[in-house]
């Protein structure tokens, strides 16, 4: 009998790694001889088995480097081995005009570099992989496309994620990557994203609205941001689509971007009229207008976040909670049918309790899992009548992700920093460092 022809070995080789439970297993396999790796590092496979084993949490990134994911985590060897891997010094990339570059976003193992300052237009960019030490400088967006005559509210820029109905069979494709700039230039005038493409190398406008075309209302956008909103600083990818539930207090503003339109739903339907009122919620800080007694780090940016939800559902998770001494906390998960105009309400469907002795605050949502710092009760407890400033308190922070699928609460790691209220938190997720490829 004939042995069998090589490619049908590799197939059955391929399909016996893609059933490895762990990218550490799969590293493992590897190395054992190279047919092994050369099938495991092949674009195609690796792309099968990203589909099939999303990619663990290893940590977050922030201006102060890297902060990798600590025991008893599961990802701990893992983000431990990858943190000494990669450069989140970004040493690598040139600065332009000396300035220095902080992380403002992280997908798909690319880093979003933003340049201070931070509200100028055009602004300096670029897109990095810290493993492997690649860059790309973006162009600045130009003159013709941003008004010279009048500076933005607020800027957003954001790396697309690539679409899971994208079939992407070469690999010049996988090198590519695109990026959302968002740019709000007030209530009176347009909120406008601006797409630059590796492939063209060009920015062009993908999408403009007006404030008040999309249902916005001066009075309490402005009230919204005095009790801690974002803008479009703050935004989810669900599915296709960014949202952000910090616009307003009764809307979720809405980037498609497949059809690159802006649209708004309804925030204040169903349970979530009721949501609306109970503690800590910023609805009922400006219904009130009265500011919590605690100041807390992270108390004025506490937010609900859109997660990942089902096929055809769009879920959040709100933060409801008082910041008293012994002040409880619960997240209240709630769903609705996605974007259409036959599904309004917001339905709840279940309360998860959070663990006592901690005061929390939301930093965010990515890839299904929402993500929550919190300061412990016996630290330092600041007063509005204090003279003890904020910014110069040193913190012990803890951060925890809750996976919405299981509703299980994991403590990622600690971190010991000055006050943040105005700072932003890229999670990083990714593949051990002998699997990487370059993805620029």
């Amino acid at each position: 009998m004939s042995p069998p022809a090589p490619h049908l070995v590799d197939k059955i080789l391929e399909e016996i790694f893609v059933c490895l439970p762990t990218p550490a297993a799969l590293a493992r396999a590897s190395t054992a001889c190279p047919r092994f790796r050369r099938i495991i590092t092949d674009r195609s496979f690796l792309r099968r088995y990203r589909k099939r084993h999303p990619p663990p949490l290893l940590g977050f990134a922030d201006k102060d480097g890297f902060h990798p994911a600590e025991a008893p985590h599961p990802s701990a060897p893992l983000a431990r081995a990858f943190a000494d891997a990669a450069d989140f010094t970004y040493s690598f990339v040139p600065k332009p005009n000396n300035e220095t570059w902080r992380p403002c976003d992280v997908r798909d193992g690319r880093v979003l570099l933003e340049g201070s300052p931070s509200w100028k237009i055009p602004r300096n960019l670029a897109v990095c992989d810290p493993l492997f030490r690649r860059y790309v400088l973006l162009p600045p967006i130009p003159k013709d496309l941003a008004s010279q005559e009048k500076l933005p509210f607020q800027i957003k820029p954001m790396l697309v994620p690539i679409g899971e109905d994208e079939d992407i069979g070469r690999d010049e494709d996988e090198t590519s990557f695109k990026v959302l700039c968002f740019a709000d230039y007030g209530i009176e005038l347009e909120l406008v994203a601006f797409v630059f493409c590796s492939v063209s190398q060009k920015w062009c406008i993908a999408a403009s609205a007006s404030w008040n075309s999309l249902g916005g209302h001066p009075c309490r956008y402005r009230l919204a941001r005095f009790s801690g909103c974002r803008g479009v600083s703050c935004f989810n990818y669900v599915r296709g689509c960014f949202y952000s539930a910090s616009a307003w207090v009764d809307k979720l503003l809405v980037l498609d971007t497949r059809k690159m339109l802006f649209s708004t739903i309804s925030n204040c339907t169903g349970y979530h009229a009721e949501l609306r009122w109970l503690p800590g919620q910023v609805e009922n800080v400006i219904a009130n207008r009265v500011m919590p007694q605690r100041r807390r780090p992270g108390q004025r940016r506490s937010l609900p976040a859109i997660v990942v939800g089902r096929g055809g559902v769009l879920e959040m998770l709100s933060l409801v909670g008082n910041h008293s001494p012994d002040g409880s906390f619960d997240l209240h998960h709630t769903a609705r049918e996605n974007n259409s105009e036959c599904s309004k309400e917001w339905q709840l469907e279940n309360v998860i309790p959070l663990p006592s002795q901690y005061d929390y605050f939301t930093v965010g949502a990515a890839d299904g899992f929402l993500f929550l710092g919190a300061t412990t009760e016996d630290q330092l407890d600041i007063g509005e009548d204090s003279s003890e400033f904020l910014s110069m308190t040193d913190w012990d922070v803890d951060y925890f992700s809750l996976e919405l699928q299981t509703s299980e609460l994991r403590r990622v790691c600690r971190r010991t920093r000055r006050f943040f209220d105005s700072e932003y938190v890229c999670w990083y997720f990714g593949f051990p460092p002998s699997l990487s490829k370059p993805s620029i």
